[in-house]
């Protein structure tokens, strides 16, 4: 325990020039503050040390005390069912909220699990509230996320009832590349870090169907997969695949 590298607070030079400088900053928190609450934000927000792949953020059950923003990596979300077995609910990219199902319930209806090494930062909640209320800009964003992920919510509930196999992994490549693209990387070619067994999970899929989809998918020359690595080749055609207007692909 003493060698390792203890939580800490980042200091408001650090976070102003981290997020300042990411690319990703319009998608997380805002920043278009007065600097006295810049200030104020920057007091409650710690850094923690990578989590290594196959660690936990928080576990199903746990008290809820902190959202995570992730900055670098990739998580997975899971809840385990009455008879337990594993049902995965969401992967998670750089500069999204991790956490916030659990406000109502006071604890943690999913587990989060690093698939990566993944760096987050740590906002303690009850903390956050209290800025919220001083804060207007602040408490605007933390509903316009937790109404995208309603929404999401929403989408995902109607691609898996009504599309067939092939449209539900089709839309789901379509959604990463749209994610991708959010974050100033390509929209062609990306590493998913989930493995096929966990995708098959999301999509309500058995492993073998998915599979067997990539390996048509290759054939008709719409990606190349190489294990985790994926390439498109033909965004229009696997628009078409998802049952989507071509061009359309961020209704994915």
């Amino acid at each position: 325990m003493g060698s390792s590298t203890p939580s800490r607070i980042v200091s408001l030079a650090e976070m102003r020039t981290a997020c300042e400088t990411c690319s990703l900053h319009e998608l997380c928190l805002p920043l278009e503050l007065a600097h006295e609450d810049m200030e104020a934000l920057d007091s409650i927000i710690k850094r923690r040390k990578p989590f290594q792949r196959g660690e936990f953020l928080f576990q199903q059950g746990d008290p809820f005390r902190a959202i995570y923003a992730v900055r670098a990596g990739s998580v997975k979300t899971y809840t385990h069912t009455d008879d337990g077995r594993e049902q995965v609910t969401g992967f998670h990219l750089p500069s999204e909220i991790v956490g916030l199902d659990a406000i109502t319930s006071h604890q943690h209806p999913c587990s989060a699990r690093a698939l990566e090494t993944t760096s987050v930062c740590e906002i303690p909640f009850d903390k956050l509230e209290e800025l919220g209320n001083q804060i207007p800009g602040l408490q605007r964003q933390l509903l316009r996320i937790m109404s995208r992920e309603i929404l999401e919510d929403q989408d995902m509930m109607i691609w898996l009832g009504k599309k067939s196999a092939e449209e539900r992994l089709a839309a789901l490549l379509l959604r990463f590349s749209r994610r991708f693209q959010d974050r100033h990387f390509s929209a062609v070619d990306f590493n998913l870090s989930m493995s096929r067994t966990d995708m098959a999970n999301y999509l309500g899929l058995a492993v073998e169907t998915v599979s067997r989809l990539f390996s048509r998918f290759q054939s008709e020359g719409l990606v190349t997969v190489d294990r985790k690595h994926v390439q498109i080749h033909d965004l229009a055609g696997l628009e078409r695949m998802a049952g989507i207007d071509p061009g359309c692909s961020h209704r994915a």
